[in-house]
C-alpha cells in the first residue's frame, strides 16, 4: 500500500511540475501594416498662434477669461487615396486646469499652478474638393459618431456629409478652430510674467 501512495504522490508531483511550467510562458505576437502611401499634416502660420501680451488686469477672478479665438488652416496630404485620422496629443498634460479630456492645457506656472485650458475643433472639413463633415472614434476607429472637438481620448477623420464611414482621401483641407481660456485668477499668483504655453501634437494615424 505504501507502494502505491508513493507512486501516486509521485504522480501528483510531476502532473503538478507540468503545471507550473505551462503556466509560466506566454506568447508574444506583433503584427501590422505597412502601408504604401504617406500622408503629411500643415498648419498656417507654422502653427503658432501668438496671444501677444495679455493684462492680468483684464482676466476675471471668480471665473475663467476667454481670450480672442483663432482659426488655423490644417491640411492634410496625402501620396494617395489613403484612409487615416488625426489625434491630438498635450504637450502639457495634466496643466489644464479644468482637468477635461475635451480640453488641453496651457503650462504650469510658479511650480504647481494651472494657467487654463485650450479647445480644439475641425470646422468645415473639405476632403478632395468635397464638402465633407468631422467625425470621431475613441475606440481606435473601430466605430465612429459625428463629432468635430479634438479630445485626448479620440481621433478625428472626415466622413461624406451623410454618413460617418471615414472617407479614402489624398487632400483633406479645414479650419482649426483654437479657443484659450486663463483659470479664474483667484487661484493664480500673478505678480510677475508669466508664458502662456500651450502645445498640441497632432499626428496622422492610418486607418
Amino acid at each position: 500500500m505504501n507502494c502505491a501512495l508513493n507512486t501516486l504522490i509521485a504522480t501528483l508531483l510531476l502532473t503538478g511540475a507540468a503545471n507550473a511550467i505551462a503556466a509560466s510562458s506566454v506568447d508574444l505576437s506583433v503584427r501590422g501594416l505597412i502601408t504604401p502611401s504617406a500622408c503629411e499634416p500643415s498648419l498656417s502660420n507654422g502653427g503658432v498662434y501668438d496671444l501677444g501680451k495679455v493684462s492680468a488686469k483684464d482676466l476675471k477672478a471668480d471665473q475663467s477669461t476667454f481670450l480672442p479665438a483663432q482659426t488655423l488652416q490644417l491640411s492634410v496630404t496625402c501620396d494617395a487615396a489613403t484612409l487615416m485620422a488625426l489625434e491630438a496629443r498635450d504637450n502639457r498634460e495634466s496643466s489644464d486646469y479644468s482637468n477635461d479630456i475635451s480640453y488641453y492645457g496651457l503650462g504650469m506656472i510658479n511650480d504647481g499652478e494651472k494657467l487654463g485650458r485650450l479647445s480644439l475643433r475641425m470646422l468645415t472639413p473639405v476632403a478632395d474638393g468635397a464638402e465633407a463633415r468631422a467625425i470621431a472614434s475613441v475606440d481606435g476607429g473601430t466605430s465612429w459618431y459625428v463629432e468635430r472637438a479634438f479630445m485626448r481620448d479620440n481621433i478625428l477623420s472626415v466622413a461624406n456629409t451623410s454618413s460617418v464611414v471615414p472617407l479614402p482621401l489624398q487632400r483633406m483641407d479645414a479650419g482649426l478652430y483654437l479657443v484659450p481660456e486663463i483659470a479664474p485668477t483667484s487661484g493664480l499668483t500673478l505678480n510677475n510674467e508669466v508664458a502662456i504655453d500651450g502645445s498640441v501634437t497632432l499626428t496622422v494615424r492610418y486607418l
